[in-house]
């Protein structure tokens, strides 16, 4: 099935969204972005989720990443439904605060590689898993997440992810399991020592192992 990879250049594909007619790049603009796609309108665990995501919108912006969903349906009908995930998730206003494409013949789904065979609708048709795209600045993709369609994403997980994201772009850094922005983060191996010492002030910890391979350092941003 057709998808993207990593570091692949995101599709600058046309789409008739809640917000009109968008290019793709256009509309993200210098901003990072997040694309994420649902099953359909009116169905329970994408209600939660458009609702948790419209909660959080703030914490996107402040991140400089421009929202925009997916769902197998007409704009008449995201309409409709983004007044029930406004209403649900008690949120101020009946307009979602990002579009929602629609894609009721599949194309964009198809072309994405966002298709979960093992859900289907009414007609047998299948319909779409839960992805996260992330794509930065330079219109590459940068994060792939696949849900499949019965299981809701965790915005705050996303949230994060986009931390380590931004944060690994600018520093010659990874962040370790269960990081959080504060936390330490490793050094990345192909720095030496003498320039892991220049780049970063707050020091470089390495850390003992049996092995005694001195690759396990550590930093605070």
């Amino acid at each position: 099935m057709p998808g993207i990879l990593l570091g692949d250049v995101f599709p600058n594909f046309e789409a008739d969204t809640t917000i009109g007619k968008i290019k793709f790049h256009d509309f993200l603009g210098d901003s990072w972005g997040i694309l994420f796609s649902h099953p359909r309108d009116f169905t329970p665990v994408c209600t939660t989720e458009l609702a948790r995501a419209a909660k959080v919108a703030d914490k996107f912006k402040q991140r400089n990443v421009k929202m925009i969903a997916l769902s197998l349906d007409s704009v008449e009908d995201h309409h409709k439904w983004s007044k029930d995930v406004m209403a649900f998730g008690n949120c101020a206003g009946s307009a979602l605060p990002y579009p929602i494409i629609a894609d009721e013949n599949r194309e964009l789904s198809v072309k994405l590689g966002m298709l979960d065979p093992d859900e289907t609708d009414k007609d047998g048709m299948p319909l779409t898993a839960r992805c996260v795209f992330v794509i930065g600045p330079d219109k590459k993709m940068k994060l792939s997440i696949l849900y499949p369609a019965t299981t809701g994403r965790n915005f705050d997980e996303i949230i994060r992810v986009i931390d380590s994201l931004q944060l690994t772009a600018q520093k010659k850094v990874a962040t370790p399991v269960d990081w959080k922005p504060g936390d330490k983060v490793m050094v990345i191996p192909s720095l030496s020592d003498a320039e892991a010492g220049k780049l970063f002030p707050n020091g470089v910890n390495t850390i003992e192992v049996p092995s005694g391979k001195k690759y396990l350092r550590q930093t605070q941003i």
